[in-house]
């Protein structure tokens, strides 16, 4: 009897503990950007002792990442693939599959439907009419935002709270000659962006690379992902790149119309019912 009470104590502790191994994560989540672990024991309810073995331990698990230059932590790579996962589970992959591969065919180029998360891109899904798939991006790899097409499509389309908090979390390392190197420049080709529609790259992210994109947008506004294309230069152009924009801008909005209908499918049997 003795021992069943023990176990069942420690199964209340395991609980207890991945919660508060959460709250850390929530916490870090609501700065917005890489936090010293003074400032996190400044807002966090755990003594120092409790904090730093939580965020020591969500390191080695890869949940954070440490930043030697900065002595800071920021959410780690580890939730970037556990948040891949679950949105290729979620509703956008799979209604948006079929309008990717015909809009591929359509225009003949890859597509690349991707989502913001924590400021950056990642690639959710991709369809070529060709060989040319995954030339240069795969699925569930992470891209900057600010210097790229698809990143500064979906990012025109946050609310200010939450433009404020991406815009935060940019690097704006200058990859290339054309990179944007600077908040300032970023939010006014956001609001170039915003006035056309659509968003453009020219040689800011790869050299030699061009390309256009657009935001999935729900019914109600709500940012829901965004469309891609990118081409080298020496194949195509921008303009010719930008003629595909009217097929982009029709598969995206159909794209929203079946992400709102989506629903999950139904179990093959009822569920158990419990208490009764």
């Amino acid at each position: 009897m003795e021992e069943k009470v023990s176990n069942a104590a420690e199964e209340l502790s395991g609980v207890s503990t991945v919660g508060k191994a959460i709250e850390v994560l929530d916490l870090i989540y609501e700065f917005g950007r890489p936090v010293r672990l003074k400032e996190l024991q400044l807002a966090s309810r755990f003594p120092k002792p409790t904090l730093y073995r939580f965020v020591q331990t969500l390191t080695e698990h890869g949940m954070l990442s440490y930043d030697p230059d900065r002595n800071a932590y920021f959410l780690g790579i580890h939730l970037v693939r556990l948040a891949h996962a679950a949105w290729r589970q979620s509703m956008i992959v799979p209604v948006a599959q079929p309008h990717l591969r015909e809009l591929a065919c359509r225009i003949g180029e890859t597509v690349y439907l991707s989502k913001l998360d924590g400021g950056q891109c990642v690639t959710l899904d991709s369809s070529s009419p060709d060989e040319l798939a995954g030339l240069f991006w795969d699925s569930n790899r992470v891209y900057p935002s600010y210097c790229t097409a698809v990143g500064k499509a979906m990012l025109a389309c946050l609310p200010d709270g939450e433009l404020d908090r991406a815009l935060l979390q940019q690097s704006y390392h200058k990859l290339t000659e054309a990179s944007i190197g600077d908040q300032a420049s970023l939010r006014a080709e956001l609001d170039e962006t915003r006035k056309r529609g659509y968003a453009i790259e020219k040689e800011e992210h790869v050299r030699g690379i061009v390309a256009v994109a657009v935001p999935i947008l729900a019914p109600s506004g709500t940012l829901l992902g965004g469309l891609g294309i990118h081409a080298m230069d020496r194949r195509t152009d921008l303009d010719t790149l930008k003629s595909r924009l009217p097929d982009m801008q029709e598969a995206a909005g159909k794209i929203a119309r079946d992400a709102a209908a989506w629903r999950l499918p139904e179990t093959s049997r009822p569920l158990k019912q419990h208490g009764g």
